[in-house]
């Protein structure tokens, strides 16, 4: 097949600035192209790479982009021009996927492939601008659902297809973990940083010692973080627990960022993001790592974190949230039988997850979509 990819506006592949979008997509053409399938991807331009070059197989255009404006409208107006400058380089296809809010409306040639629209966030609107969509693939079932009540005529367009994980150098509880709490992602105020440190510190106040608690991620709007006046707030608010919040900046490398699963005992991750999250791949990718995650109670992460098997929840939507996720983290590592039991559950689960079997899925979609 031909198979053409097109990613968003705003950030470059190779995932150098991170994305989990960008990372998912450029690890699945490099496996479409293993396999012998012709794959291009467009993307936006940046300064470290080609124009245009070749890639394990893949043929690689880049076109002018932007950086994440703080708009809403100024970045669906960018990402319009992008669109537009995408669409001027699509060569002839069977299939064209993308996640450009734009490009499913723009494109109506035929000869460029049938559309396959990557629902990787909360649709706002848009889905019924994409009739001429032959599929709809959503990364959650929390996603399908949104998409189904946005165009109720969708369903039979829609497939969900889980994100994936590096499963390639999986590690098991070992004993060489460190006594921290790890964050990773943007950040942002929908992230929930701000619940994490004060659960944090009422855990401290109440006695506990020797824990760290590492917070990784951008925290500039070109990143999709919250912007310096955010991040100066979260660290007047860890100002009193000292040394023992460690503001770690991002982590864009993929193996740096194994790394820093690697070493922790316990993944965080309290998203407030009710319209915002739509997979998790963070608390996966930590799962893989043998770093159980204790997650907000958002539809999305009900697709892989079982709570109590291989990870847990605390409710976000309380009146005291950061109390039910300090009591929550209280359990976790009061009880080091149960949290080595979890890691395991959680390697196994991520197993699940891996790049061949989601290439599977995807290809053999694409080929369903072809014949018809």
């Amino acid at each position: 097949m031909r198979i053409t990819i097109v990613q968003g506006a705003f950030l470059p592949v190779p995932p150098i600035l991170g994305g989990a979008v960008e990372k998912i997509w450029f690890a699945l053409g490099k496996e479409f192209a293993r396999r012998g399938h012709q794959v291009t991807h467009v993307s936006r331009r940046h300064r470290t790479f080609a124009c245009e070059e070749f890639i394990g197989g893949v043929h690689h255009i880049r076109v002018p982009g932007f950086d994440i404006p703080p708009s809403m409208v100024r970045l669906k107006w960018r990402d319009l021009i992008y669109s537009r400058n995408a669409l001027k380089v699509l060569p002839e296809a069977d299939v064209l996927v993308t996640n450009s809010f734009w490009l499913p409306v723009l494109s109506r040639s035929p000869e460029r492939g049938k559309i396959c629209v990557h629902v990787s966030r909360y649709p706002k609107g848009q889905i019924k601008f994409y009739g001429n969509a032959a599929r709809l693939h959503a990364v959650s079932h929390a996603i399908e659902e949104a998409i189904s009540k946005e165009a109720p005529d969708s369903p039979s367009r829609i497939r969900v297809i889980p994100n994936f994980v590096d499963t390639s150098e999986m590690q098991s509880c070992d004993g060489k973990r460190k006594q921290d709490f790890l964050f990773v992602g943007r950040l942002h105020p929908e992230k929930g940083i701000h619940i994490l440190l004060d659960a944090f510190d009422k855990l401290v106040a109440g006695g506990l010692r020797d824990w760290r608690l590492r917070i990784v991620g951008p925290w500039e709007i070109r990143h999709g973080g919250g912007g310096w006046r955010y991040f100066q707030g979260l660290r007047d608010r860890s100002e009193k627990l000292g040394d023992s919040v460690s503001w770690e900046g991002p982590v864009f490398d993929a193996a740096d960022l194994r790394a820093c699963y690697r070493a922790s005992s316990v993944f965080v991750y309290p998203s407030l993001a009710e319209h915002g999250e739509t997979f998790g791949l963070a608390p996966l990718e930590a799962m893989a790592a043998g770093c159980p995650p204790v997650v907000s109670s958002l539809e999305c992460f009900r697709d892989f974190i079982k709570p109590g098997f291989n990870g847990w929840t605390f409710n976000h939507r309380s009146i005291d949230a950061s109390a039910n996720l300090a009591n929550a983290l209280k359990n976790v590592i009061s009880e080091t039988d149960t949290l080595a039991r979890v890691r395991e559950c959680a390697l196994r689960t991520a197993k699940e997850f891996t790049l061949l079997k989601v290439a599977d899925q995807y290809l053999s979609d694409f080929e369903e979509i072809v014949r018809r």
